[in-house]
Formats: C-alpha cells, sequence, structure tokens
C-alpha cells in the first residue's frame, strides 16, 4: 500500500485554524526519539510539555531537529505566559506555544503580542532555527513566522471559563485548548466527566465556536472523542509518550508472565 505523506509542519496553523481533524500527543521525555517515532508513525503534531516535564532549552532545541526530520509540527507548553519562554520556544522552531492559565482577555492579547512581529511585540532574530540561520531575509522572517505561529490559550480556570467570550474575541488567538483535568481540581469535581466540567467544556466551546477559534482537548478516546469531535473540538491530544511506553510495556509483560 503506498504511503500517504502527511502535510508539511508548517501547514499545522492553516490546518487547525481550517478546521481539519488533528491528532497529536504530548512529549514529556526530553529526547528526540519519542517526536520521531510519533512523526514517523503519523501524528500530525506533538506538545512539549515544559510545564510538567524537565524540559531545557538544550532539550527543546534537539527535539526540534527530530520534529523537521519527521516532519511532524511541534508545538510548546511552556511554564508561563513569560515572553522569554515563549521567545525561545519559537526561536528553537515550535510551530506555536500553549500557554497555561490564560484567565482573561488581556492576558491572551499578551500571548498573541509575544507570538508576532507585526503588530505584536516578539523580539527579532532570524539568527536560529526559525530564521534557517540567517538564510531568510528581515522581512522574509518576519512574514514567515506570523504566517505560521499559532498562539493558543489553555482555558484551566473558572474566571478563565467566565471570561471566555472577551478571551475568544481577541485578535489573532488562533485556538483555545481545554484543560479539564485543572478545570475539575479547581472546580472539586468528581473527574472531568462530571456534570460542572461537561458544563464548563460546553460553554467554552458555544465561545469559541462562532469566534472562529479552533478548539483542542485531551481525551482518551472513545465515547468521550466522539462527544468532542460532535461538540466541535478538531485537535485531539491523545495521551504521552511515556503513557505509550507504560501502557505498551505493561501488557508485553502481562502477556509473558502468562505463559
Amino acid at each position: 500500500m503506498a504511503e500517504t505523506r502527511r502535510p508539511d509542519a508548517e501547514t499545522f496553523r492553516a490546518r487547525l485554524t481550517g478546521g481539519e481533524m488533528l491528532v497529536g500527543t504530548f512529549v514529556k521525555t526530553p529526547t528526540g526519539h519519542a517526536t520521531e517515532i510519533l512523526g514517523d508513525a503519523g501524528f500530525d503534531f506533538v506538545v512539549l510539555d515544559e510545564e510538567h516535564a524537565p524540559f531545557g532549552r538544550g532539550a527543546i532545541d534537539q527535539i526540534m531537529v527530530a520534529a523537521r526530520a519527521a516532519n511532524i509540527a511541534a508545538i510548546v507548553r511552556v511554564p508561563s505566559a513569560a515572553p522569554t519562554g515563549i521567545l525561545s520556544a519559537l526561536d528553537c522552531g515550535a510551530m506555536g506555544v500553549l500557554v497555561p492559565h490564560v484567565t482573561s482577555p488581556g492576558s491572551a492579547e499578551r500571548l498573541v503580542a509575544s507570538c508576532r512581529y507585526r503588530g505584536g511585540k516578539r523580539g527579532f532574530s532570524n539568527s536560529p532555527r526559525a530564521g534557517h540561520y540567517g538564510r531568510l531575509g528581515l522581512w522574509d522572517h518576519v512574514d514567515r513566522a506570523d504566517a505560521i505561529t499559532t498562539p493558543i490559550a489553555m482555558i484551566e480556570d473558572p474566571e478563565a471559563v467566565d471570561a471566555i467570550d472577551e478571551i475568544v474575541a481577541v485578535e489573532g488567538l488562533d485556538a483555545v485548548f481545554i484543560g479539564r483535568g485543572d478545570l475539575t481540581v479547581a472546580y472539586g469535581a468528581a473527574s472531568p466527566a462530571a456534570p460542572e466540567i461537561r458544563a464548563a467544556t460546553e460553554k467554552i466551546i458555544a465561545a469559541a465556536k462562532p469566534a472562529g477559534t479552533a478548539i483542542l482537548a485531551m481525551t482518551a478516546g472513545g465515547d468521550d472523542a466522539v462527544w468532542l469531535k460532535d461538540q466541535g473540538v478538531t485537535g485531539m491530544i491523545v495521551a504521552t509518550d511515556q503513557a505509550f511506553m507504560r501502557q505498551a510495556a505493561a501488557k508485553a509483560l502481562e502477556e509473558f508472565r502468562g505463559l
């Protein structure tokens, strides 16, 4: 059977904002191997979890090499909205950033500004990987970067849910990620499937869809993934590289212990 080539990684923003169904996973291991394997397997994107895993700039830089080799879009979940951290991820070659705890239109505006040259405040340099090490001229780099960089806000706090209409109205905010885990803890709910979390999820989606803002969510698949898709989620994040390894290892061990 002929292999189907995935679109170029630089089309991630256009594919996401265009409503294409995309499947990705979190990467928690600070080496390039998992990203290269996931790209080779056909995943559309990975999210390097700098917030909850041991990533430094050196590790992110090397994983971007693997992402380029495997033609997979790499997004970085930065640990905060600090412009320096966002700039570091983008200079290394990330196709976008996922920023935690965006709770107001002001914080969404600052996120967008950190990702954009024109009309924004992104610090300029065309010397890193993002500028092809200086091969791109100043304005060629500015235009390319502004065209492909994807700012994504994590909606994971009750105050963010309350302000969701204003957040998704921020010009230049391409997508929101529904952080059902954090929302579950914040609301003191029994689980991400609890009625109050489902209601918050529906409220976020109801605001994002008419605003033309793409929606991402983490899911274990099955009925939950079907429900999210029916609601309008097009960016599905499934498990993590470590979870895939753990699940496969546990399954293999169980099979051999049963001999």
